[in-house]
């Protein structure tokens, strides 16, 4: 029996995969082209500096973004 057609998922735009070797480029153009990280810079200029030391999340893993996610 096919039980696909019994769920009742949401329909999305949002991509199954993330295909950053395409994607990346195009984000980072994008960041270039409104220049995102200088205006982050201007926000800030006059704030006190904020400085966060931390460790590896563990000893034999790469970072990733739930690892931000449990820390804020």
């Amino acid at each position: 029996m096919d039980y696909g057609k019994t769920l009742h998922l949401p329909e999305t735009e949002f991509p199954m995969r993330g295909n950053l070797p395409k994607r990346e480029p195009e984000i980072l153009k994008f960041w270039e082209d409104n220049k995102i990280y200088q205006k982050r810079l201007e926000l800030r200029k006059d704030a006190k500096p904020f400085i966060l030391h931390d460790g590896p999340p563990y000893a034999n893993g790469k970072l990733h973004i739930g690892h931000a996610l449990n820390k804020t």
